[in-house]
């Protein structure tokens, strides 16, 4: 999937995530770096990539990147993993544990999950592609959706542009318009 496609999942997943589960206090910090980190999360896994948005907007990084795509073992390998899951958890939660001190009042457990959250919509999003992904990595089989390699998506491609990213906006609008009470309820009561 595309970048874009990345973004919007991840921010769907997330709204369905705090519809489902909402929390019961949230500061304005706390839910907006928990909106950045779910961003960041669904981008994360295509830092394998030396080419990748990550790499291509932080500047004199595209050297590192192709070291890091190396040693990762290339797009989809390790980053698309359950290992490489819980790798990028533990290293994002050890540096929302090091940055805590300086955000007290952020709450670093949400703002991990919401990470988390971004980071599973990407392999989950990626599994719709033809190149599927390793989830069980060093298992050399990757896994997809639907299961016939036939029947997936080709990244960038008109189906993903034309199906899936405005279905993405379907269920975003569908999901705010029918919970529309319980979001306001939500930042009336949580956000202070």
């Amino acid at each position: 999937m595309t970048g874009r496609t990345h973004d919007l999942a991840a921010l769907t997943a997330l709204g369905a995530v705090v519809l489902v589960w909402p929390p019961e206090s949230v500061t304005l910090g706390t839910a907006l770096l928990a909106v950045l980190a779910n961003q960041l999360g669904g981008i994360a896994p295509d830092i394998d990539q030396p080419t990748a948005p990550f790499w291509r907007n932080l500047p004199s990084t595209k050297f590192v990147g192709r070291i890091f795509s190396k040693l990762s073992g290339g797009h989809r390998f390790l980053s698309h993993s359950i290992l490489g899951l819980i790798g990028f958890g533990f290293l994002f939660k050890l540096l929302l544990t090091v940055l805590h001190p300086i955000l007290p009042t952020i709450d670093i457990t949400l703002v991990w999950y919401a990470f988390m959250i971004g980071m599973v919509s990407h392999l989950v999003m990626d599994m719709f592609t033809k190149e599927g992904v390793p989830l069980l990595l060093p298992v050399p089989f990757k896994f997809g959706l639907p299961p016939v390699r036939k029947f997936r998506v080709t990244t960038g491609k008109v189906v993903e542009a034309a199906v899936i990213f405005p279905a993405l906006i379907g269920i975003n609008i569908w999901l705010y318009a029918s919970h529309y009470t319980e979001i306001m309820t939500l930042l009336h009561q949580n956000l202070h």
